[in-house]
Formats: C-alpha cells, sequence, structure tokens
C-alpha cells in the first residue's frame, strides 16, 4: 500500500491541527519568542518543518502539564532547566491538592452537620450534635461562630455548653431573654449613669453564675475537659497557627454598642471578674 503524499513543510492551520492547538496560540508563541517564525513560501504563509512540529509538540505537552510559557521558554534558552520549573510545578500541585482536600474535608463536614452548625469547626460542632433540631436558635449559633474566630475552637467549645444549658432548661432560657431584652433598651437615650444599669448587672451576674452551676452539676465540664485534651494531641499547633490575636480579632469586630451598654457590659465583667478573688465566677454578686 503506498503512502500517502508527506509534506516537507504545513501550513499553520495543519501545524495548530496536529499539535492540538490553534493557530492564534502559535502565533502567540512566536509574538513571545517561545517558537521561531519560520519563513513564509511564495504565497506569503508561513510554513512549518519537522523541527517546528517537534518544538510545538514539546510546547504543548509542557504548557499541558502546567509548566508556565515562561518556564519553558527560560528551559528552551538554558537560562532554567526543565527539572528545575517540574519540581515547583509539583511544590504548587502539592499545595494545591492539600487545600482542596481541606475543602473537602469542610464540604463533607457542612453537609454531615447541617448549616449553619456545620460552620462550626468539629470540635465545637460535636459538642452540639446531640440536640434536638431546633434546639439551639441561630442567634446562638451566630455567637459561637464570632467567639470561634476571636477565641478559637477552644473558647468556642467553653461557650457550647452555655448553649447546651439554654436549650435544654426553659427556665434559664427565659431568664437569658428576659435580661437580653433589657439589654436591648440600653440604647443611646440612656445615660450611663442610670442607675439601672447597675441593677440590670447584677442580675445578668447572678444570671451566669446559676449557668455555671447547671453546667457543673450536668457534668458538661467534666465531659469537656476529656474532649479538649484530645483535642490537644491533635490540632493545638495548627489552631495556634490559625487563630488570630484575641485582641486584634476584638478590635475588629463591630458592635453597635450605646455608651450605656458598653458601661453595662464593663460592668457585668467586675462583677463576674472581681479583682481580689481568684475563682473565675463568684459565688454571688
Amino acid at each position: 500500500m503506498p503512502l500517502p503524499p508527506i509534506p516537507r513543510r504545513v501550513k499553520i492551520g495543519d501545524a495548530a491541527a496536529f499539535a492540538r492547538t490553534t493557530p492564534r496560540a502559535i502565533r502567540h508563541y512566536h509574538a513571545i519568542g517561545l517558537l521561531a517564525e519560520p519563513e513564509r513560501g511564495s504565497d506569503d504563509r508561513r510554513r512549518y518543518g519537522y523541527d517546528d512540529m517537534i518544538r510545538l509538540l514539546w510546547i504543548r505537552e509542557m504548557a499541558d502539564a502546567g509548566i508556565s510559557l515562561d518556564d519553558i521558554r527560560a528551559g528552551f534558552e538554558g537560562t532554567t532547566g526543565i527539572e528545575q520549573s517540574l519540581a515547583r510545578l509539583e511544590e504548587t500541585l502539592a499545595s494545591k491538592a492539600a487545600a482542596i482536600e481541606a475543602q473537602r474535608t469542610a464540604v463533607h463536614r457542612l453537609r454531615e452537620a447541617g448549616s449553619p452548625l456545620g460552620l462550626l469547626s468539629p470540635l465545637v460542632s460535636g459538642r452540639l450534635r446531640d440536640l434536638p433540631p431546633g434546639a439551639l436558635r441561630s442567634a446562638d449559633l451566630d455567637t459561637l461562630l464570632v467567639t470561634e474566630r476571636v477565641f478559637g475552637p477552644v473558647g468556642a467549645a467553653v461557650q457550647a455548653d452555655r448553649f447546651i444549658v439554654l436549650a435544654t432548661h426553659p427556665e434559664l432560657r427565659a431568664e437569658e431573654d428576659r435580661l437580653a431584652e433589657a439589654e436591648s433598651a440600653l440604647d443611646d437615650t440612656v445615660s450611663p449613669d442610670d442607675p439601672r444599669i447597675e441593677d440590670l448587672a447584677v442580675q445578668r451576674c447572678a444570671h451566669e453564675i446559676a449557668l455555671v452551676a447547671t453546667i457543673d452539676r450536668s457534668g458538661l465540664g467534666e465531659a469537656l475537659d476529656d474532649l479538649l485534651d484530645r483535642h490537644d494531641e491533635h490540632d493545638g499547633e495548627e489552631e495556634a497557627e490559625a487563630t488570630m490575636g484575641t485582641l486584634e480579632a476584638i478590635g475588629k469586630m463591630p458592635y453597635d454598642f450605646s455608651p450605656a451598654r458598653v458601661r453595662y457590659e464593663e460592668r457585668v465583667i467586675e462583677l463576674l471578674h472581681p479583682a481580689d478573688q481568684d475563682s473565675d465566677i463568684p459565688q454571688t454578686c
């Protein structure tokens, strides 16, 4: 069987088709000095020979592997070895693969836990998973999301116990709602010296003491200690790297608090953490 006619040179369209690219791409290779522009024939069209096609195939295979055109050119010119470019590319791909795997893990957690609970770290969402659907309010989850950003998963896991108690003790939830409504009334029309601030701060302090006592009785604190021990063994270093400084994070989170509300929050902290008392939470306010 005789061979078909074998051309010594081919037009740009045929060269592009053979190399699985486009004439526009080949013209770009010419423009950036990656592929020498061949002489034109009598019809003023470029004609590509065997060596041109070999070079074009090299370019396309390396480009398909992810090597940049600049690195390909540097490799051809001998200023940078192709092996160096491949090593850099392999490092980049490994980094991308790790990022993709982290995304897959996050998506899996979102699908498994549901949103917005799945937006929290496994350490925090694991504390809340046994609660019935709807037991946690949207505002509770929002608060946990902010707390985790400021204090990290450990801080949010500690706070999660507070919301577990509120979700399972209606009388404490009712008192929380009453206090929250009174706190929201501390707007710009209220003076920071208003005596109601002190009275409300004392009530909030008493409520927080009741919450802590309920947490202690429930055994949540002991279970959390065990969980945190396991967490420290596996995730401590990554968490330290990922968590923004607490003061920096607090300074970047806006709250529309009036001067009266700011004074109230300060007074609550003073009552809960008196300077001359060793325990974190006082027995009385």
